[in-house]
């Protein structure tokens, strides 16, 4: 009975036997004397002619995105920097068992979470750490493609492996910190492809057993990185059948487990996916999808064939059934891998496998399943990260394959033209890393490739503004508003900029519009309390603060909008009630400290308001009005000469602040009585 089982453990897990070490008469091989596998998974260089060649994958990478390191956070970035699991020493629960906590994601990928809460411990939120691990990834990346291609025994590994390295259509990946996800997915990605061929090399059955949990681990960690990497077990198929010529029951009982688990995660991912999708994405029909997932296929070929004009974001284009040019598309969509089909046992099957990889790994970005960056585009650089490897392997094997039959000095020549093409490549890279050195530089790249980008002016906008440059700002927004007349985003971002400058009406005007739009907005309806209550107009302001808090029970900013709004209605103990909950939900919020000290020297409790004016200047010791208020409590208790010192530095800090000059000229005038 032992041995039956040992038999059948055996026939589920156990390698085929290594093919001949000669040329294949299908062509399924890559050279006449160069095996599939090395033995016993020996590498096939020597030692030191691996660290050098090692050595130079990095340097490449280094020198092509040196830019990035130089770079800081843009967009999308936001989803980290603004979690507070990330920015909390205990945030790891929430990242992994509440991970709605991070609002800025829709997903679950809480390895990618992990890591950055990791740099967050090590660098606070200096950008350069967290471009330098990005850079070191894309390094681990390459060099782990380059020896698993070895270990596969494809022509030209260390090249592939190198234009990898320098591809600019890359750098999205790489540049952009968020971009972390698709880096660490393929390194998961790879390592457990690395660890499949290991098992099917490995003779001990112990050992099979263990590569092949490895690789199963691996492959789930990937996902919980992203979920691009679902298709491994495909692809693990299309490797048995370029390695084998087919693919048998015991094949596929070996990669069961691998579908088992992909499916269940992308299904629990797809579960907890909460991003909004315009209605506009889901109205395609089966037959409009594929005309768009065959125009995707070719436009991602002629990126990595021709990488001219990358976008960050790329216009859409119409996808219209009656067109001929669309069905063209979907014909050579067909063709190429038919004809690879017919001619595999004259040129091999390699070309058709390359290409069946790169259709597959793109498969879940095709539009065949909604997904929310489809609202800015159909494509996108970085999903073909891991995808683009097929056509590199194919395209570059197939060179070194014809380069080594070539005479001497041809081979020489093709060796310099590479290494040209590298370097041309590494270059374009650099220039492309560039656009990520800061918000303004990235959304003005973004506009000048696209300039109908959707939010791409109202972004840049909001960053002019924020940086000081105002008008400009105003302009930005003022062209998303004419692409968009009816995006509340753009009227809410005017509004609150109008409201910084002072402009009341002009803010309160935008406001208004914002919230025929979307009146379900919290934030849009405290912004609008805000303006109101700036403009004196109390009880209106009351109404939107109280609407913010219908929708969010736990917005502080309502709170403490809401507490200043009774105080001035004469309403102190709801006043009062409102500010303690704002404390309560963020005890470092100068205004609601500022309001509620306001509201106990009115009550005549000095002791605490000046404890609330002392927290205020310890958060900020800059707070002009928290020194006066401070000044005006110690006079109170009695203690003049205090309070003076404390209006003085209220006075030094803001010459212009006049309840703290007579505050001063009052005391000033009773002591001398």
């Amino acid at each position: 009975m032992k041995a039956r089982r040992a038999r059948r453990g055996r026939a589920t897990l156990a390698p085929a036997s290594p093919p001949p070490k000669r040329e294949s008469r299908d062509g399924a091989g890559t050279t006449p004397t160069v095996p599939i596998l090395a033995d016993k998974g020996r590498d096939l260089a020597g030692g030191r002619a691996v660290v050098l060649l090692g050595l130079g994958l990095g340097l490449v990478v280094a020198v092509s995105y040196y830019p990035a390191v130089l770079g800081g956070f843009v967009w999308d970035d936001r989803a980290f920097t603004e979690a507070a699991p990330v920015r909390e020493p205990s945030g790891l629960w929430q990242i992994w068992f509440s991970p709605s906590e991070i609002q800025g994601e829709g997903h679950y990928w809480p390895l990618t979470y992990t890591t950055f809460w990791l740099d967050h411990r090590l660098w606070g939120f200096a950008p350069a750490g967290f471009h330098v691990v990005n850079v070191l990834l894309h390094v681990a990346n390459v060099v782990l493609l380059w020896r698993l291609l070895l270990r596969l025994a494809v022509p030209g590994a260390w090249m592939v492996a190198a234009l990898f390295a320098v591809h600019p259509v890359h750098v999205e990946a790489v540049a952009w910190v968020i971009g972390r996800k698709d880096l660490l997915a393929t390194l998961f990605y790879l390592s457990a492809g690395r660890a499949w061929l290991r098992f099917l090399e490995e003779p001990r059955l112990s050992r099979q057993y263990t590569c092949y949990g490895l690789s199963l681990a691996l492959f789930a960690a990937g996902l919980l990185c992203k979920s691009i990497g679902v298709t491994l077990p495909v692809a693990l198929l299309i490797c048995q059948w370029w390695r084998q010529g087919r693919v048998s029951w015991v094949d596929l009982r070996r990669v069961a487990p691998f579908f088992a688990v992909g499916l269940g995660l992308a299904a629990a991912d797809l579960s907890y996916y909460r991003e909004d999708v315009a209605t506009w994405i889901a109205h395609y029909s089966p037959v409009e999808r594929v005309l768009l997932a065959t125009h995707a296929l070719w436009f991602y070929l002629g990126k990595l064939l021709w990488p001219t004009g990358l976008a960050v974001i790329y216009p859409h284009w119409e996808v219209n059934v009656a067109d001929p040019s669309a069905w063209g598309y979907v014909a050579a969509a067909i063709a190429v891998p038919a004809a690879l089909w017919f001619l595999r046992h004259r040129i091999g099957r390699g070309p058709l496998a390359g290409v069946l990889f790169f259709a597959v790994t793109l498969s879940p970005v095709l539009g065949f399943v909604n997904y929310g960056y489809m609202q800015f585009s159909f494509v996108a650089d970085r999903y073909q990260y891991l995808a683009g490897i097929g056509p590199l392997a194919v395209i570059i094997g197939t060179a070194a394959w014809g380069s080594a039959r070539l005479p001497e000095t041809a081979g020489k020549g093709a060796l310099c033209l590479a290494l040209a093409v590298l370097a041309l490549l590494g270059t374009l890279s650099w220039r492309q890393a560039s656009i990520y050195r800061d918000e303004i530089t990235f959304f003005n790249h973004v506009i000048s490739h696209n300039p109908t980008a959707r939010n791409a002016h109202l972004n840049l906008g909001k960053t002019l503004f924020e940086s000081g440059h105002r008008e400009e700002g105003l302009a930005a927004i003022r062209t998303e508003l004419k692409l968009r007349p009816d995006f509340f985003k753009a009227h809410y971002s005017a509004g609150l900029m109008f409201l910084h400058l002072g402009r009341l009406d002009e803010s309160e005007r935008h406001l208004r519009r914002a919230l025929e739009l979307n009146p379900n907005n919290r934030d849009v309806q405290y912004s609008a309390g805000l303006t109101l209550s700036t403009l004196g107009r109390h009880g209106e302001a009351e109404q939107h603060y109280r609407r913010a808090l219908q929708i969010d029970p736990h917005h502080f900013l309502a709170h403490a909008g809401l507490g200043w709004a009774l105080l001035h209605l004469g309403r102190i103990e709801e006043s009062e009630r409102h500010l303690r909950r704002a404390l309560e939900l963020n005890p470092r919020y100068p205004p609601a400290i500022l309001n509620l000290a306001a509201l106990q020297l009115r009550q005549k409790g000095y002791e605490e308001a000046l404890a609330l004016y002392r927290s205020a200047v310890e958060i900020a010791s800059d707070n002009a009005e928290a020194w006066s208020g401070m000044g005006a409590a110690l006079y109170f208790l009695g203690r003049a000469d205090e309070a003076l010192q404390s209006l003085d530095r209220a006075l030094a800090l803001d010459p212009t602040l006049e309840r703290a000059r007579n505050n001063r000229e009052a005391i000033q005038a009773s002591m001398e009585q």
